[in-house]
């Protein structure tokens, strides 16, 4: 099968957004909402009240920082801040604005050049969808029985179900029982707020499906999928991709998958996935022995996160380049964190030029890099809820240096094809400096990132087709430049835990 994947995705800087803790503004969900403070710590069940009309506020914001596509946390109607507990799949939720701070975003989005990809939540719903709660009121009489997976013996004898658990249900999950025996429904994880959907049932399977292409026409550039390999289901994605692409062609399907994700990139199914491998190489060999891993393992993902060594960060990421087609590579979605690990910078120990060192690189790096919202400002969090805390509007508080370098970072893969586009060829690997190339046409970029905390001094070679005698531009911050003598940048310094960008023409 032809793998195609949309043009613009290896051109994009996406930037994610938890819609609740990032901007307020004053439009949504009416007066006097029992909302927390912006600047408190985050809760599990807490509401801080941003919206998509703040968003909409901030393109100015994001602009200007080099963003051009948004990935939003869930919007749609839930009971729960983080929005994965969906109770109405056709309506954004009123806290966010409803319907028309989302057809707002999207038209000032799309003025801009900017697109917008939602979350997709269509394994599991929260216990406040329709189809759920008309199963709990009529037991085995209600229509929508084979929606769910229920426990036969609870809909025979008539006994309760436990949506919200008593005391001997929840000691029946805590021992093991399973959720479809002591709840009477299976809940995705055993958690009693999200029912699984039986995806095998077609009345289920034509509702997500018509869900997915309802908001493509409603103008959304593509979904990211919420676990979507809990519906293991080839032919439920491939009709999925089907009515997506059908509503618009240029449609992005990334996935969360976690690890090894090649039956869904053949071209049938995704586009490309979420690339946690990737996160979690940059975090061992930047973050190295500053690592909180006690803190960073809480990630169901990074339990086997260990720090590593310039050759051992080279064999993974090898690895990752020649795991899939390279249309799937140059489409990747490459992030450092997310709403599901501790902030990078947290789970660094605070280190921040580890975080300066790993964003040079994923902008550097074939696919389209995300910015955790927050992270360019130097926000902090652990593991959940505290990777989700309010984003600080005051800028005293922004690391300012961190946000700049965030900024060249973008405006360099910007201006620079070859980054975007080019072919990638690893040219160094030791004593904690690792160096690559890419070439697109004419041009070629070295970089070359020292994260030792001493300076390092080394001879780079150049890769073939360069002249030998060829001129190294500093590109990234305008330093002297380079002269290579033989084919080698002889004697290239760098300072510790410091990166440079070299250009030069063929």
């Amino acid at each position: 099968m032809t793998i195609t994947t949309p043009d613009w995705v290896q051109d994009a800087v996406f930037y994610q957004i938890f819609p609740d803790r990032f901007a307020r503004s004053g439009r949504a969900g009416g007066s006097g909402l029992n909302l927390e403070p912006w600047d408190a710590p985050p809760t599990h069940h807490g509401f801080k009240g941003g919206d998509l009309f703040g968003v909409a506020d901030r393109l100015d914001y994001l602009q200007d920082l080099g963003v051009t596509a948004l990935y939003l946390n869930p919007i749609f109607a839930s009971a729960a801040n983080h929005r994965y507990h969906t109770y109405d799949y056709h309506h954004v939720d009123p806290l966010l604005g409803g319907d028309a701070a989302l057809r707002e975003l999207l038209d000032r989005a799309h003025a801009r050049g900017m697109r917008v990809v939602p979350d997709g939540v269509f394994n599991h719903t929260g216990r406040g969808f329709w189809q759920f709660h008309h199963t709990l009121e009529n037991g085995a009489a209600s229509p929508y029985l084979d929606w769910f997976h229920f426990d036969p013996d609870r809909l025979r004898d008539r006994r309760q179900f436990a949506a919200y658990p008593d005391p001997g249900s929840e000691q029946a999950l805590a021992n093991g029982a399973g959720s479809l025996r002591a709840l009477g429904y299976q809940a995705w994880w055993d958690l009693p707020a999200l029912p699984k959907l039986d995806t095998r049932t077609p009345a289920v399977r034509e509702f997500l499906w018509d869900v997915a292409r309802r908001w493509i026409e409603f103008g959304c550039d593509g979904w990211r999928l919420d676990v979507p390999q809990e519906i293991d289901d080839d032919g439920f994605w491939r009709e999925f991709r089907r009515r997506v692409k059908d509503a618009d062609p240029d449609a992005y399907i990334v996935g969360e998958i976690w690890d090894e994700a090649g039956r869904w990139l053949r071209g049938d199914q995704f586009d490309a996935v979420m690339n946690y491998p990737v996160a979690q190489a940059c975090l061992g060999f930047f973050g190295g022995d500053r690592l909180d891993l006690a803190e960073t393992r809480r990630a169901g993902g990074y339990r086997d996160l260990q720090p590593l060594d310039a050759a051992g960060f080279a064999a993974r990421i090898d690895a990752e380049l020649g795991r899939y087609d390279p249309r799937v590579t140059r489409s990747q979605f490459n992030l450092l964190g997310s709403h599901d690990t501790p902030r990078f910078v947290t789970s660094v120990g605070g280190d921040r030029s580890a975080l300066r060192l790993a964003t040079l690189f994923l902008f550097a790096y074939p696919g389209a890099p995300c910015i955790y919202y927050g992270d360019e400002s130097g926000l902090a969090g652990g593991h959940d809820p505290y990777c989700r805390g309010a984003f600080p509007w005051d800028e005293s508080a922004w690391d300012h240096d961190l946000r700049a370098h965030v900024r060249r970072c973008a405006a360099l893969r910007r201006d620079h094809p070859a980054l975007r586009r080019g072919a990638y060829q690893r040219l160094y690997a030791q004593d904690g400096v690792y160096g690559f190339a890419r070439r697109l046409g004419g041009e070629t970029l070295l970089v070359v990132l020292n994260a030792a905390t001493t300076a390092r001094t080394i001879d780079l070679p150049l890769p073939a087709g360069v002249r030998p005698d060829a001129v190294l531009a500093d590109v990234l911050d305008g330093g002297a430049p380079t002269v290579a003598v033989a084919g080698v940048a002889t004697g290239l310094r760098l300072a510790p835990r410091s990166g440079v960008v070299l250009g030069v023409s063929v």
